[in-house]
């Protein structure tokens, strides 16, 4: 059973944010796009959403800093954050389950044949660390381990989470997203951690755990060695909304919004 949390002002402003951006996400997609002659331009008219994003963003700068994620999840997916504890027997075999994986996935990549080696990007190592976790969670008795479907029931590899585990038993879910990091870099504060609410393609669909997986690597491309690893519990993970406008070489040149336009003569043209 879920329970309503406390009102607060903060959490007005998160709840109005999530929901904003995921109306708009969502009106995106179902919304045909008109000819360019006919595109509207967007507006901040009084009381629009936009203008409340906008006024937000601007004006509430401290709010949107040290968000809990569980409070984000909760009001984009409307479903919970369970936070881990060692003392419930599931949850200390998840623990012991992952542990194991992990160690027998690293063993095996830093091996000289390694499938990794063959990969110059450490983002495309990624993928071969989530499917081999997927066949070690999968070969141990009482879980199962896949990769998590949207709410249109579609399978989807990009965006948070990337893994869905089910302890049989008891039927509880764990999501778990395995993260790359270079050796040295664990107190960086590059971002190396996002969530984007989506309601259609969202892949959180359960009360559940959210967990991290660290695993340094060597940074030599080509032969990438794999040392320690670390595994997080997200439910007291403390997140930040940096608001950022943007738009692509399609909304920008726009026919309407050129002013002029120079076309490079042809060698024909030019005699």
């Amino acid at each position: 059973m879920h329970h309503a949390p406390k009102s607060s002002p903060f959490r007005s402003n998160l709840f109005v944010l999530v929901s904003i951006f995921t109306l708009l996400s969502c009106e995106r997609r179902a919304a045909p796009t008109p000819p360019p002659s006919q595109t509207a331009l967007p507006s901040a008219t009084s009381g629009s959403p936009i203008e409340a994003i906008i006024t937000t963003a601007l004006n509430s700068p401290e709010s949107l800093r040290n968000i809990s994620f569980a409070d984000v999840i909760r009001t984009s997916s409307g479903t919970e954050v369970i936070a881990m504890d060692l003392n419930q027997n599931e949850d200390a075999e998840l623990i012991n389950t992952l542990s194991d994986a992990i160690t027998r996935v690293i063993k095996r990549f830093n091996r000289p044949d390694s499938p990794t080696s063959a990969e110059k990007r450490i983002n495309e190592v990624s993928k071969h660390f989530e499917k081999a976790l997927q066949i070690e969670i999968n070969a141990t008795d009482g879980f199962l381990c896949a990769a998590p479907r949207t709410a249109a029931g579609k399978t989807q590899r990009s965006g948070y989470p990337d893994l869905r585990i089910v302890h049989q038993e008891t039927g509880r879910v764990s999501y778990l997203d395995p993260k790359l990091i270079a050796a040295g870099s664990i107190h960086s504060s590059l971002r190396t951690f996002y969530y984007t609410p989506k309601k259609e393609s969202g892949k959180i669909l359960d009360d559940a755990h959210h967990l991290l997986l660290g695993i340094e690597h060597d940074s030599h491309s080509g032969a990438w060695k794999f040392t320690k690893w670390r595994l997080v519990d997200l439910s007291g993970l403390k997140i930040r909304l940096k608001p950022e406008f943007q738009a692509s070489n399609k909304d920008i040149y726009l026919k309407k919004l050129i002013l002029i336009e120079n076309q490079p003569k042809t060698a024909a043209e030019s005699k």
